[in-house]
């Protein structure tokens, strides 16, 4: 197909992806592939794509004050650990049967979206296993007891299917411990930022970088990654939390009839 709409694609894709906190990299894959580009290559420009939009989105989101870093090395760190531990021993099992499951996880987080934000914690709590973080003049508590083996487990997960786990990350913060949406949206985009610089230089090291292909891509993926954090920050954080919701919603559909389909 011509690159002119594959590039009009992904710019769609990232303006919806940055705004709504999430990576994309199954949707922007899907897309490459399905418009005839290989593989390989579709997954490295993936990357590609996904590391320039997600690195702009960060830098506006920092700006605007809507991106906790201790979160950020938090939830970044666990999930990469266990993402590694995944990887290495997913070879175990079905992937087949662990996508089907990826697929219910998604869908699961992605109803919880749906319903009422919880209320967060106005005071801070000095019991053991709850971490206090200020942002300002906000304050909101993780209780870790419930966020430790939520991201583990999300890391494991999402490393034995080969995603970033992005999906994930935004309903674990705001559902699983009262993260203000869009301190939630921010904080994944940053996240989500150095994923994809890793990603991409191992897929570039072993070859399937198209500079006719990524190079467009890229650039209106950073248009894209602007237009989206811009529109983000600019929107309801309820309207935010539920267009997250079906967005989840969306890509455990497609993960599922993907993979029952055999692509």
């Amino acid at each position: 197909m011509n690159t002119f709409y594959i590039v009009a694609i992904i710019f769609v894709l990232t303006v919806v992806m940055i705004m709504s906190g999430r990576g994309g990299g199954n949707f922007y894959v899907a897309a490459f592939v399905l418009l005839s580009v290989p593989m390989h290559t579709a997954s490295t420009t993936s990357q590609f794509v996904l590391l320039a939009s997600a690195l702009v989105g960060a830098i506006v989101f920092g700006k605007a004050r809507t991106m906790s870093w201790p979160l950020a090395i938090f939830f970044g760190g666990l999930n990469a650990s266990m993402a590694f531990v995944g990887g290495f021993v997913a070879h175990s099992f079905d992937g087949t049967l662990l996508k089907i499951i990826l697929s219910v996880l998604l869908f699961v987080a992605g109803v919880a979206m749906l319903f009422p934000e919880k209320q967060a914690h106005k005071t801070a709590v000095s019991r053991f296993g709850y971490w206090n973080i200020r942002e300002g003049d906000n304050l909101y508590v993780i209780n870790l007891w419930v966020a430790v083996p939520l991201t583990l487990a999300t890391g494991f997960f999402s490393g034995m299917v080969g995603i970033s786990g992005g999906s994930f990350l935004v309903p674990l913060m705001v559902v699983g411990c009262g993260v203000p949406m869009r301190t939630a949206v921010g904080t994944a985009t940053a996240m989500l930022a150095a994923t994809a610089l890793t990603g991409f230089t191992g897929n570039a090291l072993h070859g399937g970088f198209d500079p006719a292909l990524a190079l467009p891509c890229g650039a209106v993926a950073v248009i894209g990654g602007l237009i989206g954090s811009k529109i983000a920050l600019k929107t309801k954080p309820k309207s935010l939390k539920t267009i997250s919701g079906i967005l989840t919603n969306l890509a455990a559909i497609f993960m599922l009839v993907n993979t029952i389909s055999g692509k």
